[in-house]
């Protein structure tokens, strides 16, 4: 089944979020308008405005208040995406030339600024105090990983739990904050806020874990931007720290530099995938998705929990 298959009965509230996600980036200054339309135009999979709508439907779902919350969490989502590209020095995203690269860094920059100062003024019309201290302390988690990241670039002597502390910052918390933030707006009960908050969590681990692992096995196409292309940037991912157990990877890895010729990493990446560490990451991902799918158990049975099941399922499978 195709992930938007599991959602389906979402399609005319995503049209609207959609919509809602366009009429916000709109700008009076030409250029931030067109950078922001041309980051929201390339796509993605808006995982984070479907796990506020999902969430949402185990309570008083109100699309007319909830997709405040949707919008909101994807244009902060957005917005560290442009920093990341700005950051990592990336030129493509979703097999699009990233803003950076179209515009310059400044441009970047302050567009990434525009998107998430534009997430904030959406937020604030929903009158919940605590969906607004859930999303302050995210981003606030989201910023220190993304300086982590920077910190721990080309460190080899890093060690797993540095790697799960990371991404739990700069992944999983926004994924675990979508779906309480959408649980919260609608008024679900606060038994139920806490397992949707832990699902999302488990699910964002997962979701990053195969993200790292695909970095190695999917092709350029698939990626939307070149493959290995987080280890040629120094970001030491779980399928590297597994890998580097081997002396004469931790050896080859150790030799990577941004401007490395393309050969040379090939063949540093073909190590990586000769080794154990891409089935031992992916039974990491497959314990956290298990996590994910126990938290949802306990909540009634509708169609949104359903999907939440069919959708931890597919992106624990994804290639891509």
């Amino acid at each position: 089944m195709k992930l938007k298959m599991m959602y389906s009965f979402l399609n005319s509230d995503l049209a609207i979020i959609e919509k809602t996600l366009e009429e916000t980036v709109m700008a009076d200054s030409n250029v931030l308008r067109e950078s922001s339309l041309h980051l929201l135009q390339a796509g993605g999979k808006r995982i984070r405005p479907i796990f506020v709508l999902l969430a949402g439907q185990f309570g008083d779902y109100n699309i007319d208040v909830i997709k405040k919350a949707a919008v909101a969490l994807e244009l902060i989502h957005m917005a560290s995406l442009v920093h990341d590209d700005v950051i990592d020095d990336a030129d493509l995203r979703r097999g699009q030339p990233t803003i950076k690269a179209k515009w310059d860094n400044k441009i970047a920059m302050y567009t990434g600024d525009y998107i998430f100062a534009r997430s904030l003024e959406v937020m604030s019309d929903i009158k919940k105090t605590e969906a607004h201290k859930v999303l302050a302390n995210t981003i606030v988690e989201v910023c220190i990983g993304e300086l982590q990241q920077i910190k721990d670039k080309y460190r080899y002597e890093q060690n797993i739990r540095d790697y799960f502390r990371r991404i739990k910052r700069k992944t999983a918390l926004l994924i675990s904050a979508s779906s309480l933030v959408g649980a919260i707006a609608s008024d679900v009960e606060e038994k139920y806020q806490k397992k949707l908050y832990r699902y999302g969590y488990y699910v964002g681990m997962s979701y990053q874990i195969i993200d790292d692992v695909l970095d190695f096995v999917a092709t350029e196409k698939e990626l939307g931007k070149p493959a290995g292309g987080d280890l040629l940037q120094g970001n030491i991912t779980l399928p590297v720290l597994y890998a580097m157990e081997q002396k004469e990877v931790r050896e080859a890895v150790k030799t990577v530099h941004e401007d490395m010729d393309k050969k040379d990493l090939e063949k540093i990446i073909m190590l990586i995938k000769n080794s154990d560490a891409i089935d031992r990451s992916l039974k990491v991902s497959d314990l956290y998705l298990v996590k994910a799918l126990k938290e949802l158990e306990g909540l009634p049975n509708n169609r949104s929990k359903k999907a939440l099941t069919n959708i931890a399922k597919y992106l624990g499978k994804r290639k891509y």
